[in-house]
């Protein structure tokens, strides 16, 4: 597919010709009431997905991964046996507003203690959200504790209430056994992993997903998975039955949204239908409506519209990169995008 120039905050569908793109805002039905959105994810990938739909829907629920095991969510987990609270906490930074109640508390849940201690490295929140956990016996309340304090634009919810461990098989993780298969074990291994990550799996096998993440999807008009790390932060929430149920099972809309650039490590050298194969894998029986892709990350267009077509979805292309060329996602211009693709393709039924 050639390059060609195009206007910020259009997004192209591969099956018609570009059209002119409204300004970001809530969507609305027939009712007058904005869509229900449910994002699923992990990390900064999530975090990058949320601050674009708070500025387009007034009700948007996060579901978050929770196998981390690495820094200060990973010595919370391992001293305290709780849940780690990293990618919870990145994902409520991601909801707090713009003003200067949200950006001031944005950055302090952020904050990182720089000591020779044992507080080095900690993060505020991660701190904040464990002390509430302990006070509470309710991990759904005190988040929502948290959000209410934090004025967050959502609800934050954890896939599963048990710390899960994730395994990953991967081919060649030993460079002088390169067609051997190992079993490469915990999240932030499995994430820089050198060699070819064949499949993963949650242990426990089966976990119990989180019931108001499970109803919060059942009751979406439209379903977000992705962006993010492939295998350590999108797969594993089809790992989970009760929630993989759910993604199947609701009338939602569901877009699968993809990474700017693949991951070293995990998903080095994938291409974008490539993203598409391995999640078919994990999860054959769950159809997409729509593909979302930054035009400039698709160098193979047809290859992608066929696994997509495979998934019951039609590719959308939009400018959705920072425009100083950094491979991270610009909140303005992806908001603009699921803007576009909520008017565009509708649901079933009125908005409530």
């Amino acid at each position: 597919m050639t390059n060609r120039t195009v206007r910020l905050h259009r997004l192209r569908r591969v099956t018609s010709a570009p059209g002119s793109e409204p300004a970001p805002r809530a969507a609305r039905g027939r009712r007058g009431a904005t869509p229900k959105v449910v994002a699923l994810g992990g990390g900064m990938g999530l975090s990058a997905s949320l601050a674009a739909l708070r500025r387009i829907t007034g009700d948007l629920t996060a579901v978050v991964t929770v196998a981390d095991d690495g820094g200060s969510s990973g010595r919370l987990r391992e001293e305290l046996g709780v849940l780690p609270p990293g990618d919870l906490r990145k994902a409520l930074a991601a909801l707090c507003g713009d003003d200067d109640w949200g950006q001031t508390w944005s950055r302090v849940i952020q904050h990182r203690f720089q000591s020779k201690g044992d507080l080095h490295e900690h993060a505020v929140g991660n701190l904040l959200i464990v002390a509430l956990w302990e006070q509470l016996g309710d991990h759904v309340q005190a988040l929502d504790l948290v959000g209410k304090l934090l004025g967050a634009h959502g609800r934050v919810l954890p896939m599963s209430a048990v710390p899960l461990e994730l395994q990953a098989l991967v081919r060649g993780h030993d460079p002088e056994r390169p067609d051997d298969v190992d079993t490469v074990r915990g999240q932030a291994t499995v994430a820089l992993t050198p060699g070819e990550v064949q499949s993963v799996h949650l242990v426990p096998h089966d976990p119990p997903a989180v019931p108001e993440a499970v109803a919060a999807v059942r009751d979406a008009d439209w379903v977000v998975l992705g962006p993010g790390s492939w295998f350590s932060s999108v797969i594993p929430h089809l790992l989970v039955p009760e929630l993989l149920d759910a993604l199947v099972e609701t009338k939602a809309r569901r877009i699968l949204s993809l990474n700017l650039a693949p991951q070293p490590g995990e998903t080095e050298g994938f291409s974008p239908q490539r993203h598409l194969e391995v999640l078919a894998r994990h999860a054959p029986k769950l159809a997409f409506d729509v593909v979302l892709a930054d035009q400039a990350a698709v160098p193979d267009l047809p290859s992608l519209a066929d696994a997509a077509k495979r998934l019951g979805a039609t590719v959308e292309l939009a400018p959705v990169a920072r425009p100083d060329g950094a491979p991270k996602h610009d909140p303005e211009l992806l908001a603009a995008a699921y803007d576009r693709i909520f008017r565009m393709h509708g649901r079933i039924g009125p908005w409530r």
